[in-house]
């Protein structure tokens, strides 16, 4: 990004984009929201839009997309097989990418369905940087499970390592040594890590990582969907690739792995995904899926609109200005909101900004659900929708014990070229406020816990009257703003 220096201000992250098309949003009053809240079960998925003022639950298909995208769309090829939106998407894919073979798919999850099911058997074990929820649950599905091989200090929130993301060298080879390579179906690396809040790897690691995988014989698969933001910040982070382009090291990445597959949701700020090789027999084992689960090839379940979409946002991956918007305004949220006695977690990461809700709230138990618990409470002091990345978001074991999460966040998602400044500083604001008044947060419980991926779905309710006591104190505090 462009490095430009104010002459008696603080440095602050400028906007390279200008604003055409503005969206009305809503802030509601908190008795409002306070009703919201419990329409909704508690769960932030619950809450319309309506009731939303910053809708800070994820960055998937809520980017801003481009004049050019929306151009593009324009002049789809609406046919149902051999469409040329296709052949563009596919040629912008080999350009990116580095990729010749593409499939298309609705979006991301169906791309880890498509390859669970082709490569994984019951009984398998995938190991990986870290998991992502859904992947998680269609390995579960299929009878194989996942191993998550990262260095031990990945999950502490505070901390200046610059990649927390990366595998652990030592811990791979000595799980593959134990486990077989019959029951690993292949390494998978996720840039950049969801769950850990934001975390990217560096190349040097995933050179690494391809280097055991020729040993043994493994295959190497790559969640790219949030690869542009990786890419940014290893040009930021890792010495060795600061002169290079987004390009060089996007390719680098892709060219390291022998499966590369994305939600265009996240990775080219449009709807719908792809998996993408250069190897034509991996390319035939997954292709007979396609038109099972998502429609003809060259459609892959999506509207060619998007397609078009696509292929103009996979060219616009290469831009810098665009891909450091929200990298440098997740930096610039948690850096203040730090300041006021926030905990977040650090370094900044990419997708969100991620508050540590494990110590935000440590006056509750685990089994009380903190992060969902501070994601209410957030929204109903500012009308500011997260996400929960915790227990909520875990599993139960077989037996119907909870397993615990590595690390308790709340996760406030800021997708490119969305938000504005003042919206930052007022978020921090009512961070601040609501950190002060931390002690009045209480715990959830479960009232309808769905079997699978519970926190889409899933309804709670408060253990106490908590959220009328903190909608009072923020009444006497506040008088009648919103």
């Amino acid at each position: 990004m462009p490095n430009v220096k104010f002459y008696k201000n603080e440095d602050l992250p400028l906007e390279m984009h200008k604003v055409r098309i503005v969206q009305k949003l809503h802030l509601v009053p908190i008795e409002r929201r306070l009703e919201a809240l419990k329409d909704a079960g508690f769960n932030t998925y619950g809450l319309s839009t309506n009731d939303v003022f910053l809708d800070m639950l994820t960055d998937s298909g809520t980017n801003a997309m481009s004049d050019n995208q929306l151009a593009a769309m324009m002049k789809a090829d609406d046919a149902y097989a051999g469409s040329q939106s296709f052949v563009r998407m596919k040629q912008a894919v080999e350009d990116v990418l580095g990729k010749q073979y593409l499939l298309p798919v609705h979006q991301g999850r169906a791309a880890e369905n498509v390859l669970v099911r082709t490569f994984a058997k019951p009984g398998d074990i995938i190991p990986m940087n870290y998991h992502f929820t859904t992947f998680l649950a269609h390995t579960l599905e299929v009878g194989a499970n996942i191993v998550e091989i990262l260095h031990d200090d990945a999950f502490q929130t505070t901390s200046t390592n610059p990649f927390k993301g990366n595998i652990d060298i030592d811990k791979l080879v000595k799980f593959i040594e134990e486990t077989g390579v019959d029951k690993i179906p292949f390494i998978r690396m996720e840039a950049s890590t969801n769950l850990i809040g934001g975390q990217p790897f560096s190349i040097a690691n995933m050179m690494d990582v391809r280097r055991v995988a020729d040993k043994y014989g493994l295959l190497l698969v790559l969640d790219a969907s949030l690869l542009g933001e990786n890419a940014y910040l290893v040009k930021q982070r890792e010495e060795k690739w600061k002169e290079n382009t987004l390009g060089d090291i996007i390719k680098m990445m892709t060219g390291l792995a022998d499966i590369v597959y994305f939600s265009a949701r996240k990775l080219s700020s449009s709807r719908g995904g792809g998996i993408c090789t250069n190897r034509h027999e991996l390319h035939q084992k997954m292709e007979v899926i396609i038109p099972l689960f998502e429609g003809f090839l060259t459609y892959g379940g999506m509207s060619v609109r998007e397609i078009e979409a696509i292929a103009v946002g996979l060219y616009e991956t290469l831009d810098e200005t665009m891909i450091s918007q929200s990298p440098t305004f997740i930096k610039y949220l948690v850096e203040n909101a730090e300041s006021k006695g926030v905990p977040m977690v650090t370094p900044p990461g990419v997708l969100g900004a991620h508050i540590n809700a494990a110590k935000f709230c440590d006056h509750l138990d685990p089994s009380e659900y903190p992060a969902a618990s501070l994601g209410a409470a957030v929204y109903l002091c500012g009308g500011i929708r997260g996400m929960e990345r915790g227990v909520m978001s875990s599993v139960r074991d077989e037996n119907g014990v909870e397993i615990p999460s590595d690390v308790e966040l709340l996760r406030l998602a800021v997708p490119r070229r969305v938000f504005t400044l003042s919206q930052m500083n007022y978020i921090v604001d009512r961070l601040e406020w609501l950190h002060d008044n931390r002690k009045l947060i209480g715990g959830l419980r479960w009232v309808y816990e769905p079997r699978v991926l519970r926190f889409f779905l899933g309804k709670m309710e408060p253990t106490s009257n908590w959220p009328h006591r903190l909608m009072e104190k923020f009444r006497e505090d506040f008088g009648d703003s919103l």
